[in-house]
């Protein structure tokens, strides 16, 4: 197959010698992560009242607090990045593990909104760190023929671990009466996220399962383990020739540096610039508004917070089913066309439910009110949005962080998009509550159906495709 230079690297995953039982299995235990980053993502969501009340938050606070786990993750995608060159894949990924379950233990518990925060933070330097090295480890040991589907189990256990989250707090809010209520003595909302610490665990026992990626072994010289990894993945025959193209896609006069992502005149090479574009365009048309304050924006619809909770739970297990669609086709249809397709969907769909929103009043209480026509619109309008979402910018961006970059540059180029794409979702997430007070619903989302249409014509413009390229291939 041809690669960007027109170069041709042989197909691994036409050999008979692939080892799917094990590439199978070391893809399920890194995705854990994936599932981990999608449980402490959506267990705040519902749990807002009970911050609340127990830290005497405003909005703006409330937004801080929320989005202290944004700013933990830009930092851990940016620090994960870096040191996935340094010390390894799976060691970073093991360091990420047990911060999961400290996060959770200590944000469950605690009574200082300092602590609650800094355990926040700490959760989000996990969340980050597994957001950018799951899809860099499954990368480095797919075979380019089904590369995307592997990748796209990512967000496949991402939008699982969201899921669970909204199930987990729907069934614990019910439980307890509300999300205020208490269980054993302690209140639903803190059980929320101590629920975070069970699949915690069970990632950093896993983790130990699994063997460090071939690349980054040979970018360390420890070429005799990169072969038997190899081996073990692909065979014998077919690991001398890889290690050989793996050995020659590294520099021999340094190991790699985030000297190698630099360019003069412009900071990044090209492909940097693509992969900041791809990372923050992701969280612009404000998809995390959904799954971080989709209680919080049922209820400013007019609808109960047991009702809020249930729409949460649909929003999840479309999404789930969108993700499944686009592993069918990515590998066939190519990573570009589907982010096209999501583009004009998301368009679409937003500007739906701006419309919806900008004819909502407010009932005596104070609350926003939709009528019938306008409520329906606004959830068959958001359950298509977060469809398209999870069908192309959902799972596609990560596969292509993941893919896009040469080897010598992935882990320094990661962490930089990686900073971004958090970056960006902290921006988003914090403004939303400021913003739904002071201009509404129905002007916040018309900034995001601005996005997405802008993104369209972004990747048109200035992505180019990966399906089926070996990563030795991949230029800068």
């Amino acid at each position: 197959m041809a690669g960007p230079t027109g170069a041709s690297s042989p197909d691994i995953a036409g050999s008979d010698r692939v080892n799917m039982g094990f590439i199978v299995a070391i893809v399920a235990v890194a995705t854990i992560g994936g599932l981990l980053f999608g449980y402490d993502s959506g267990a705040v969501n519902g749990t807002q009242a009970g911050l609340t009340k127990a830290f005497g938050l405003d909005s703006t606070s409330l937004g801080f607090t929320v989005g202290s786990l944004l700013i933990g993750c830009a930092a851990g995608a940016f620090f994960a990045g870096r040191l996935a060159d340094a010390v390894g894949r799976r060691t970073v990924m093991i360091l990420a593990a047990i911060l999961f379950v400290a996060g959770a233990l200590i944000q469950g518990l605690t009574d200082v909104h300092e602590l609650f925060v800094a355990a926040r933070f700490a959760g989000g330097m996990a969340v980050g760190a597994a957001s950018v090295l799951s899809p860099l480890y499954i990368s480095e040991v797919a075979p380019a023929r089904i590369r995307g589907r592997m990748s796209t189990v990512q967000q496949v256990m991402i939008i699982t671990g969201l899921t669970a989250a909204f199930v987990v707090n729907y069934f614990l809010a019910r439980q307890a009466g509300t999300s205020l209520g208490q269980i054993a003595g302690t209140e639903a909302w803190r059980w929320m996220y101590l629920a975070q610490a069970a699949p915690a665990v069970v990632f950093l026992v896993a983790l130990f399962f699994i063997p460090e990626s071939p690349r980054y072994l040979v970018s360390r010289r420890r070429e005799d383990q990169a072969r038997a990894v190899l081996t073990r993945l692909f065979g014998a025959e077919a690991a001398d020739r890889k290690l050989v193209e793996i050995r020659a896609s590294f520099s021999q006069d340094h190991r790699p540096s985030f000297a190698d992502i630099a360019a003069k005149g412009t900071v990044f090479r090209p492909i940097v610039w693509a992969g900041i574009m791809l990372a923050t365009f992701q969280q612009f048309v404000g998809i995390n508004i959904i799954f971080y304050y989709g209680e919080t924006l049922w209820r400013l619809a007019g609808v109960s917070e047991a009702v809020a909770l249930e729409r949460n739970i649909i929003s999840g297990a479309v999404s789930i089913a969108a993700v499944f669609a686009a592993l069918a086709v990515i590998d066939k249809v190519g990573r570009k066309p589907l982010l096209m397709i999501g583009s004009v969907g998301m368009a679409l769909s937003l500007g739906a439910m701006t419309w919806a929103f900008s004819g909502a009043s407010q009932d005596a209480a104070g609350n926003l009110a939709l009528n019938e026509t306008a409520g329906l619109t606004a959830l068959v309008a958001a359950n298509l949005y977060v469809i398209f979402f999870n069908f192309s910018w959902g799972p596609v961006m990560w596969v292509m962080l993941g893919e896009m970059f040469p080897n010598q540059m992935r882990g320094s180029a990661l962490a930089i998009a990686g900073l971004a794409q958090w970056g960006a979702n902290y921006l988003v997430v914090q403004s939303f509550p400021a913003m739904a007070d002071g201009l509404g619903l129905a002007a916040t989302y018309a900034m995001y159906t601005a996005a997405a249409v802008v993104s369209f014509f972004l990747v048109r413009s200035f992505i180019q495709e990966t399906k089926g390229k070996e990563l030795e291939d991949m230029t800068g």
